[in-house]
């Protein structure tokens, strides 16, 4: 009997040979990956620091707590629970969206059909307003916003994943001019020939919830947004603004596409909901031209520079600047740092002792310039989307960190938050940036699209 997958003749075929791309993508996941994982560990250890030294700070007590909690809330936990939910969090369809951190986030409780050009036409004539993309600008001004009890339209909600990508659109509506509460709808654009569980097809998946207020959040301690339990009571909302606002609007339902629970979100805030899936037919509405146009360009989420890659350069151009002032100030004391080295060099005879000495201080000063050089272009690199300049990047920040970690734990010098505040610190936090999955992900996102253009190039310049 022949054994399965073997030709006539009794000769085994050739073993498939996996492409080298696919070895690279896992190679390059696995480096991430390591290189995440020692983050989370370097931010413990810097937690940890923070806490030894707090005591000595005195009047600055209250800027501990605050560090502290900045520390714990927006680096320590969310990483601990990015490895853990790999761990037990399903990563398929469960009708449940996910935080950024891997928690199960809010329900999904809707599905429509029709176009992106559809659905913001309808969207706009039901009198939603498109919220803002999370930037730097934008969370800084929704800050304001909610502490000033001033109206913000246009505020940017958290980003949620499903299918391993953040939300293609989301809408809001601002209750009594307050950014603290507001209704709220997330969309994400369901892959192509994509089904419902059940065979249903849909063309587009929506989470609505209701924001009441802002607190803290039960799982991470992060700032955000808390909203109301009963998500049925949002979701039944959404789909009657918009068939009241065309009445080319058609409306299904799914009874019991999911069972009715009582459970939280990512936030930790309670959710009921009864299980029912309304599924929205925008495809009679007409849309409008500049909606159609909108969506033959429109930039989707993995293609904005993500805000931890523009936090990991700020980070690196701080310490470029910390070396340019070292520099200067290393200048301005010429004498002094060349008497540094004279210490060291008691074995040297005499008449060449300050020759030595000063040939040493400029070796150094030299090499310590290239180095800024190099960060330098490194900055520009990642800004630019360079996986291996932000593979470079955090492996030079991962070796100082190593090193001052063995240092510390063999008993060798202690190390001082504040006396070497653009040492250890900024090298931890430029590793959590730039391991970040937004930034991997990211970065490798954009080396695929070169390398595509590339090979279309190519092929163009051979068909021509």
């Amino acid at each position: 009997m022949t054994p399965p997958g073997a030709l006539e003749g009794g000769v085994e075929p050739e073993p498939r040979k996996r492409p080298a791309r696919l070895y690279r993508v896992r190679l390059a996941r696995a480096i991430d990956y390591a290189y995440f994982v020692l983050a989370t560990a370097a931010s413990i250890w810097l937690a940890w620091l923070l806490a030894s030294e707090s005591f000595s700070w005195g009047w600055g007590l209250v800027l501990f707590f605050v560090l502290f909690w900045a520390l714990l809330a927006y680096l320590v936990l969310p990483r601990l629970h990015s490895i853990l939910t790999r761990i037990y969090v399903p990563d398929y369809f469960i009708g449940r969206a996910r935080t950024s951190d891997g928690l199960l986030g809010d329900p999904v409780n809707l599905a429509l059909l029709g176009s992106q050009a559809q659905l913001e036409t309808v969207m706009e004539e039901a009198g939603w307003v498109r919220a803002d993309p999370v930037t730097l600008r934008s969370s800084w001004r929704i800050v304001v916003a909610t502490l000033m009890r001033r109206s913000y339209d246009e505020a940017p909600v958290s980003p949620l994943l499903l299918f391993g990508r953040q939300q293609d659109l989301a809408y809001q509506q601002e209750v009594l001019g307050n950014p603290a509460k507001r209704h709220h709808v997330r969309f994400w654009r369901c892959p192509d020939d994509w089904r419902l569980p059940g065979g249903e097809r849909a063309e587009w998946l929506g989470a609505a919830t209701f924001d009441r207020r802002v607190g803290l959040s039960l799982f991470t301690l992060q700032v955000t947004h808390k909203i109301d339990a009963n998500t049925d009571i949002e979701r039944d909302h959404v789909v009657s603004s918009v068939s009241s606002a065309d009445p080319a609007v058609r409306v299904g339902l799914i009874e019991d596409f999911s069972t009715g629970y009582h459970s939280r979100n990512g936030g930790g805030d309670s959710i009921i909901t009864d299980g029912d899936l309304p599924v929205v037919d925008l495809r009679g509405v007409r849309a409008r031209s500049e909606f159609e146009r909108e969506a033959d360009v429109v930039q989707t989420a993995a293609d904005r520079r993500p805000t931890s890659i523009v936090l990991g350069c700020a980070l690196l151009a701080l310490r470029v600047l910390a070396g340019v002032v070292f520099l200067v100030v290393t200048a301005a004391h010429w004498d002094s740092y060349v008497q540094s080295f004279i210490v060291d060099l008691d074995g040297v005879p005499h008449p060449l002792l300050h020759h030595v000495a000063e040939l040493g201080a400029v070796i150094t000063l030299a090499f310590t310039g290239a180095g800024l050089l190099v960060q330098v272009g490194l900055i520009g690199l990642i800004f630019r989307g360079s996986n291996w300049a932000r593979i470079l990047a955090m492996t030079l920040s991962a070796i100082a960190v190593i090193a001052a970690a063995v240092d510390y734990f063999n008993g060798g010098p202690q190390v001082s938050l504040r006396a070497n505040l653009l040492g250890l610190p900024l090298d931890i936090l430029v590793l959590l940036a730039l391991s970040s999955e937004r930034s991997s992900a990211w970065a490798r996102r954009i080396r695929y699209l070169r390398i595509e253009r590339r090979s279309a190039r190519r092929a163009s310049r051979q068909a021509g």
